[in-house]
């Protein structure tokens, strides 16, 4: 920001001596960090590279008191930053200085430090606040789930508004310290490693820690009275798994499915390649909820999701993001096919395994079932819209993609690419773009026409598209009618279509409808 003063040449040189710098120049923060699905979404001016949150929890009023310490560095001059939050602060610090706050929209603080601070400071901000989560609405929504004994925070693409202040947008992603008191005979669970537990004066205190960048909505919350089960892969990997104790009739076969989740990383291992993290496992919450969440190596499944018995295909969904979603985020939210067109394609790649339809008839069987007119075909999986960021075409139609990937440019290069991507993205972010161009570069072939073809461009491309041995269009009919289906419906597919609904709220939209 910049302000016009008249005044004599050498005054104004003089004034410039005695100003510092940062005060002369500096100026807010964005309150959104740019992403045109979710403008209000993560903040400018400022990264964050680590969580300390220091939190108490009351399952029977559903008070959350907390105090988050933020460690950041100003990627601007700064006069004034926000963090997204929607809970009551009494106080804020920054660099140890008591820092004036005021809020706006549904979930900005506005933090107005003492001073200013000069780009490149490192930053301290410390918060604290206290409320009900489950009170707090944001549109008229919570992402925080209350349970019989407790509550949860798990969705997609935000739930930290609800439980901690944060940059909230995985752009900006930090390692996470996670430390929670809660009534004795009471469970804690979070992402991570659990450091240690602690009991005293009625309360037990559960240190969780996630130390690789984690974007905030991977971050998660549950608290209540589980059952906890403990293992570990071969490679010494430690699994904490847990369920509450009052799943009812789900309760057999969400054990059944979640307890293979050692199981299916280690196959996963040989797909995408080493498992990105140091902690594996998952939790099923008593909420009244049918979706799942790839919450940093912990996953969240609703119950729902094993309501027709044992479903290892959403494990092998929620686990394959480790790698597609967790370690190489998005970008922006448009680019949501790096993340669910592999993870269902991850899930045919199991059917493929364990001789239930091959990954290219259930291709075939998806490209065939929904006529040219569907509106399926109308979206555009590599930019489909907020209203449609997690609509079925992103994960068939995305996953559909691959498989005509896989037939361009053969098995050895199409694996290769799977294993190579996670590795050359570690921790980091990337656009749809960026994986057309290292695929382009190790296949050493032009594709970008082929991802033009299935990600971009409304209409059901010709089955040619899909499969080259397929007859084209005009040698079928001059209607451009489909393929005959393939002679029966691959056996694996009914399960894998039980967990389209892993990001579907309890009101039966999309989280990404939200905004």
């Amino acid at each position: 920001m910049h302000r016009k003063v008249i005044v004599p040449s050498v005054l104004a040189a003089s004034l410039l001596l005695v100003i510092p710098a940062s005060a002369a120049s500096s100026g807010p923060g964005a309150p959104g960090i740019g992403d045109p699905y979710y403008p209000a979404s993560g903040n400018g001016g400022y990264d964050v590279s680590h969580y300390d949150l220091r939190l108490k929890y009351q399952p029977t009023t559903d008070l959350l008191e907390g105090t988050a310490t933020l460690i950041a560095t100003a990627k601007q001059d700064l006069s004034r930053f926000n963090l997204d939050f929607g809970l009551k602060v009494s106080e804020i610090r920054v660099n140890g200085a008591k820092a004036k706050f005021a809020t706006s929209g549904d979930h900005e603080l506005e933090v107005t430090p003492a001073k200013p601070l000069a780009r490149n400071t490192p930053l301290t901000v410390v918060v604290t606040y206290a409320g009900k989560p489950s009170e707090l609405k944001v549109d008229g929504w919570t992402a925080w789930q209350r349970t019989p004994d407790g509550g949860v925070a798990a969705q997609e693409p935000d739930s930290a508004v609800w439980w901690f202040p944060s940059n909230d947008h995985p752009l900006d992603k930090a390692t996470f310290d996670v430390s929670v008191s809660v009534p004795d005979g009471t469970q804690a669970i979070s992402n991570g490693v659990l450091q240690s537990q602690t009991s005293r004066l009625g309360w037990t205190r559960y240190n969780w820690r996630s130390n690789k960048p984690q974007a905030t909505y991977l971050a998660t919350l549950a608290v209540g009275k589980f059952d906890i089960t403990t293992d570990r892969t071969a490679s010494g990997l430690p699994i904490v798994n847990a369920y509450s104790k009052d799943l009812g009739d789900n309760a057999g076969a969400a054990r059944a499915s979640v307890e293979r989740t050692g199981e299916v990383t280690e196959w996963l291992e040989g797909v995408f390649g080493p498992y990105p993290f140091n902690a594996l496992g998952g939790y099923v919450p008593n909420v009244n909820a049918g979706y799942a969440l790839e919450t940093q190596t912990r996953p969240f499944y609703g119950p729902r999701q094993f309501q027709n018995g044992a479903n290892v295909s959403v494990v092998v969904h929620e686990l394959a993001h480790q790698w597609y979603g967790d370690s190489v985020s998005v970008e922006g939210w448009k680019d949501i096919w790096i993340n669910e067109g592999f993870a269902r394609y991850s899930q045919w790649l199991w059917s493929e395994k364990e001789g239930e339809g091959t990954a290219q008839e259930l291709a075939d069987w998806a490209y065939s079932l929904r006529p040219a007119e569907d509106a399926f075909w109308q979206v555009k999986p590599g930019d489909p819209g907020p209203e449609n960021q997690f609509h079925g075409a992103v994960y068939d139609r995305g996953a559909i993609a691959l498989q005509a990937l896989r037939n361009e440019i053969g098995d050895e290069k199409f694996f290769e690419i799977l294993k190579g991507w996670p590795t050359e993205r570690a921790y980091g972010n990337a656009k749809v773009g960026d994986f057309v161009r290292y695929a382009e570069k190790v296949s050493r072939k032009p594709l970008a026409q082929l991802f033009e073809t299935w990600l971009y461009t409304p209409g059901r491309p010709d089955a040619s598209a899909l499969n080259p041995a397929a007859p084209t269009a005009k040698a079928r009919s001059a209607q451009q009618s489909a393929p005959a289906k393939p002679a029966a419906e691959p056996k694996s597919w009914k399960k894998i279509a039980e967990t389209n609904t892993v990001h579907d709220t309890e009101h039966g939209a999309g989280p990404g409808h939200r905004h």
